[in-house]
């Protein structure tokens, strides 16, 4: 039995673990066996507990499962393509565009009354302005990257557009009165309840087929490990590569700020974490290691977000920051030692 399969097998009992742990801990206690006849379709004689459980904390650990494993293949992905251990999913400035289209929704919004200015305050309205920022600068990236020839360039182009749209907002938020700057900075701290069944669905789908992408390009990343020049060498089409990379990084880190806020530093530490652990370059191992990982890291941090005990709960954004700076902090010390 090879090492790399019990670290596997090691990474799936956590994971079911904090599966367990997601679904136990709440501000209303829960027995774990009313938890487990709730899953497996019985009936049980609370029917409060049944709907807390259906309705909130299942589909909370979906999402925090969705969404943490998304940022970390997508972390991957941009470490792999840009050759830094310091780049993350939103290197390419697609958390920037998100907060760029929430912060004209919330701050344009008290400008319209009625139905439409309803509908603008929904929760649908906010997944759709995020998602439409996400996608206006996945489209700037993907037409830079069909002009340049160098791929540190698009870096600095992504980090550039990820300064403009951040310069947007602070305007925005300037002239913004102070219930429309509360509204978007309770956005900001990111939150992995509140999404319906349909939600779910539709993050599901946004993850599956981003996934599918990535997974589609696990043997060009290995080249892409040894330089552009040995990649090319092996036949890799750099361009139509590159782009898949960056469509597949957009659609998992947008639909993860799309649906539950800029949630920071999982997917920059998760690939380096899941190395510790499994200390291979191969992304055939790696992919499927850093699922599990960021899937892991997520569960985790929300778990300290519910404050075990009590009824607060902390923002998620907060909780994987305080995580992750130490991490980077770490990356950073130890940076000659990363071989990529």
């Amino acid at each position: 039995m090879s090492k790399s399969f019990v670290n596997h097998i090691l990474l799936f009992t956590v994971l079911f673990v904090g599966i367990v742990l997601s679904l136990s801990l709440g501000s209303v206690s829960i027995p774990f066996q009313d938890i487990l006849k709730s899953l497996a379709g019985l009936s049980i004689e609370n029917s409060t507990w049944e709907y807390i459980i259906v309705n909130y904390r299942l589909p909370k650990t979906i999402t925090a499962i969705l969404i943490g494993s998304g940022l970390a293949v997508s972390g991957l992905l941009m470490q792999t393509l840009f050759r830094n251990p310091l780049a993350g999913p939103y290197v390419l400035g697609l958390s920037s565009g998100a907060s760029l289209g929430v912060a004209f929704l919330i701050m344009g919004a008290s400008l319209l009354s009625g139905f439409l200015g309803e509908f603008l305050f929904s929760k649908w309205a906010i997944i759709l302005s995020a998602s439409s920022g996400s996608l206006l600068v996945m489209l700037a990236v993907l037409s830079t990257a069909q002009r340049v020839k160098d791929t540190m360039t698009l870096l600095i182009i992504g980090l550039m557009v990820a300064s403009l749209t951040s310069a947007i907002v602070s305007v925005l938020a300037y002239f913004s009165s102070s219930d429309d700057l509360q509204l978007y900075i309770f956005w900001s701290f990111g939150s992995l309840g509140n999404l319906s069944w349909q939600e779910v669905g539709i993050l599901s789908l946004c993850w599956f087929i981003g996934l599918s992408f990535a997974v589609f390009c696990l043997k060009n990343l290995n080249a892409l490990l040894l330089g552009e020049n040995y990649a090319r060498s092996m036949g890799v089409q750099l361009k139509r590569n590159r782009i898949l990379i960056i469509i597949s990084t957009s659609i998992l880190a947008g639909s993860a700020t799309a649906f539950a806020g800029p949630i920071a530093f999982v997917g920059l530490a998760v690939p380096h974490l899941v190395r510790q652990l499994i200390p291979t370059n191969d992304h055939r191992v790696l992919l499927p290691s850093i699922i599990l990982g960021g899937a892991i890291l997520m569960l985790l941090c929300d778990i300290i977000a519910q404050l075990p005990g009590t009824e607060s709960t902390l923002p998620i954004n907060a909780v994987t920051s305080i995580f992750g700076a130490p991490v980077v902090i770490w990356l950073l010390l130890r940076k000659r030692k990363l071989n990529f």
